[in-house]
């Protein structure tokens, strides 16, 4: 089976191209002949005013490799990528960790944030030089971008999401939900060994991820929250390890909060060495929308605790008073958090079990999902 994997530019940078790189490894291990296309116009590109003429380009650039592409047997992009390719004969498959739509719903105006304490802290961002403003200037190009996602999931041959919160996305959308799979995304082997990992350590506080860097996508990680979170907890240890272009940002993260060990664009290894210290610490899961959400399943597999709003993976993996829990509200982590701080043998049961869940997302298993899914598309079309 010979596979075409569509990229958005060749800088290995967001959750997208780790996972396109690690399923296409796994692909290959398996039989699978994998061949990368590269646009030379990138989609991942801040300037709102040229969008149009960088996304003509975009597929301009990956027309020009038509004649290698069309001589494979079936095509995987992320989200709309593939989207010049859907009137040819070669089935397309859209692989959506996220949609456009569900950032769209779950990320609010500046005035419509639920909690007044929460409109104070975007304010003081914006004092601070952190951001610029406390709305992005215009959500038309992302409406856009969500059409076109719409329109490339109903004429892809099939279309692939990573939790049951993007296939909702999709399917009441209007993509056909028998065209529509599910496989969840999957973490290196390399999260697995945990030798070093069976210490109880200190109780404290972990958050890592992308963080975002513009007002819109700090508010869709739910930024707010996590400021909140750590001021309320001022005393107790904290690990940062976050994502972001935003240099004003680093530097409030740096100097803003008290007991904050902080660690900015680091790999994966480093943040592996560094999450392993905290076996039994709380994982906070404060955004606003996830697709998949792999900082979680990172964390969960060194036996930190998620507590975690309703988001991506983790409604579906999450067991409340078993392996972490699932809030509604800042209130409700508070709670949770404290619960487990006065309670040692609850933080040792859930840090194991959920040591134990991150077993379910190893690569083998996304691989021969991702196999089916290729195998029938493909008799589908014969």
């Amino acid at each position: 089976m010979k596979i075409a994997f569509i990229h958005s530019e060749r800088k290995l940078q967001t959750g997208a191209h780790y996972i396109n790189g690690l399923m296409s490894r796994e692909l290959c291990i398996r039989g699978a002949v994998v061949q990368h296309f590269f646009p030379r116009t990138t989609l991942i590109d801040n300037n709102i005013r040229l969008k149009g003429i960088q996304n003509i380009l975009f597929f301009h650039s990956l027309l020009e490799h038509k004649s290698a592409i069309l001589r494979c047997d079936l095509i995987q992009g992320t989200t709309y990528t593939p989207l010049a390719f859907l009137p040819f004969s070669i089935p397309v498959v859209s692989h959506f960790g996220s949609t456009t739509q569900g950032f769209l719903k779950a990320t609010p105006y500046f005035w419509n944030i639920e909690d007044k304490q929460l409109q104070h802290i975007w304010l003081e961002l914006r004092s601070k030089g952190v951001i610029k403003e406390l709305n992005i200037k215009t959500r038309r190009p992302l409406h856009d971008i969500a059409d076109i996602e719409i329109y490339t999931a109903k004429r892809a041959q099939a279309i692939i999401a990573t939790s049951r919160i993007v296939k909702n996305d999709l399917v009441q959308n209007g993509a056909p939900i028998e065209r529509t799979h599910l496989v969840h995304n999957a973490i290196e082997d390399f999260w697995f060994d945990n030798s070093d990992n069976n210490i109880l350590r200190p109780f404290g506080l972990v958050f890592t991820g992308r963080i975002g860097s513009d007002v819109f996508t700090l508010e869709l990680k739910g930024f707010d929250r996590l400021v909140a979170l750590y001021r309320r907890f001022s005393t107790l240890p904290k690990l940062t390890i976050a994502m972001t272009p935003n240099k004003h940002l680093a530097r409030y993260l740096l100097s803003g909060f008290e007991n904050n060990d902080v660690m900015i664009n680091a790999l994966k290894e480093q943040m592996k060495e560094r999450l392993a210290q905290h076996k039994g610490n709380v994982f906070l899961g404060v955004s606003r929308y996830e697709g998949f959400c792999l900082s979680l399943v990172e964390a969960m597999s060194q036996g930190i605790i998620p507590v975690s709003f309703p988001t991506g993976v983790a409604p579906e993996i999450i067991r409340n008073n078993e392996n972490g829990y699932i809030v509604e509200s800042i209130d409700e982590m508070i709670e949770k958090i404290e619960k487990i701080r006065d309670d040692e043998g609850l933080r040792v049961m859930l840090g194991e079990n959920a040591q134990k869940t991150a077993l379910e997302f190893r690569a083998d298993r996304m691989a021969e999902q991702l196999l089916g899914v290729y195998k029938e598309t493909l008799f589908k079309g014969r």
